[in-house]
């Protein structure tokens, strides 16, 4: 059946909007005819993943827009860049990047866009509604949006996220129809009691097992903490995006689109699956993602996969209140530069910065590598980072919690309850 277009989308095929625009318009029906898409909707924002370089065909493709004359026809914000270019002295990766990284900002920013430089746009000001249909990229702020604040997106990934924000139309595909967003895999969780994991290994955890047993379905989730905080559905739901591509999931009673079972599912108990974690699943996740000894030399701790909140620094404030790193052990915090320097100016936020911690903004420390000691593990309480840390960086990382994290950072070596 042909791709049916609306007056809007033929103006903008036609080029009554720019050139731009048109070369936008004619790669997205063919994104669309792929997925047999068979009309296109407007999207009330964008958030770019293609701004954070990868390589010439990343500055090539957005050259391209601008060199035409493009303009973002929504709000659009930027994703994560590869460096932080704020503080070039610790970037240990190749010196070149930083020109590169710094002029692909600057073509987005060329076109309209907003550089927040962040991986959590949904930690600013204003954010999506219930039902808002958004065009957003990077995984952990797809299943945020989708899960936490129920707006609608599906996975947009580089390129298209531009495209779609050079429009300000998507197919009607994915994510954004209302069928595609039910539940189809019904999970019964134990408690944060039963796993006798500390809170926010739980959740990373969880996260993590529900990406991995989770393919192909929509989860509800049915016994999770009935007071889990924004930030603790954030790393879930990062873990899970990086653990098996989960871009949606329903915890009944918590999330907007789970007031019920029923409401999760649609009133539809067709093809359901029924399965159950146990509390040796979520504990067997996180001695996977921490293969660190007792007693091993720590080189750094890396906080801040997804972005820092400020909720997450008054926590972290509160735990290294009077305490500070051993020599030699680094310290990484990664937030957005509207959170760091909240972080720098806040006097309860001090104990953060008396404890030795560096604020890393526009990119996040398991892409760019800061880490100037080449010995030594990387301990984090972040689940994503501990699932790319070792890939991309090549490091002994371990995943613990914050308050051992703290206290390994402080000692100089692994210290796990």
């Amino acid at each position: 059946m042909p791709m049916e277009l609306e007056p809007v989308d033929r103006d903008l095929l036609d080029g009554a909007f720019g050139a731009a625009s048109a070369h936008a318009m004619a790669l997205l029906i063919r994104y669309g005819e792929v997925f047999g898409a068979e009309r296109f909707i407007s999207v009330n924002s964008a958030h770019i993943d293609g701004c954070l370089y990868h390589g010439p065909s990343s500055i090539d493709f957005v050259r391209r827009f601008v060199d035409l004359g493009g303009r973002v026809r929504v709000p659009t914000t930027l994703n994560v860049a590869a460096v932080d270019v704020v503080h070039p002295g610790w970037h240990q990766g190749p010196s070149e990047l930083l020109s590169e990284q710094a002029l692909l900002t600057a073509l987005h920013e060329e076109l309209g866009c907003v550089a927040t430089l962040t991986c959590a746009p949904y930690q600013r000001m204003l954010r999506p509604r219930i039902g808002e249909h958004i065009a957003w990229a990077e995984s952990n702020a797809i299943a945020f949006a989708n899960s936490v604040l129920g707006a609608r997106t599906d996975r947009y990934g580089d390129f298209t996220d531009l495209c779609a924000a050079l429009t300000g139309r998507v197919p009607y595909v994915g994510l954004h129809r209302t069928e595609n967003r039910r539940a189809t895999l019904v999970v019964h969780v134990p408690s944060v009691e039963d796993t006798g994991l500390a809170r926010d290994l739980y959740f990373a955890a969880m996260g993590y097992v529900l990406g991995s047993r989770s393919t192909d379905h929509v989860p509800v989730m049915i016994g999770l903490p009935a007071d889990a905080s924004e930030d603790e559905l954030k790393a879930l739901g990062a873990c899970a995006a990086s653990a098996g591509a989960i871009a949606l999931f329903h915890a009944v009673g918590i999330t907007p689109e789970a007031e019920t079972l029923a409401h999760a599912t649609g009133n539809s108990d067709a093809d359901l699956i029924e399965i159950t974690f146990s509390p040796d699943d979520l504990r067997a996740a996180v001695r996977s993602l921490c293969p660190l000894r007792e007693g091993e030399e720590v080189a750094a701790l890396c906080l801040g996969t997804p972005h820092y909140s400020i909720s997450e620094f008054e926590s972290l404030a509160r735990v290294v209140e009077g305490r500070r790193a051993a020599a030699g052990v680094e310290v990484y915090v990664s937030t957005s530069r509207e959170i760091a320097a909240h972080v720098e100016e806040a006097p309860n936020l001090a104990p953060v910065l008396a404890f030795g911690a560096h604020l890393v903004v526009d990119t996040c420390t398991y892409l760019a590598p800061v880490v100037r000691e080449t010995t030594g593990a990387i301990v984090t309480n972040s689940g994503k980072w501990a699932h790319y840390g070792p890939g991309n960086l090549r490091r002994r990382v371990g995943l613990m919690s914050l308050e051992d994290c703290v206290r390994s950072a402080e000692t100089g070596r692994v210290v796990r309850k």
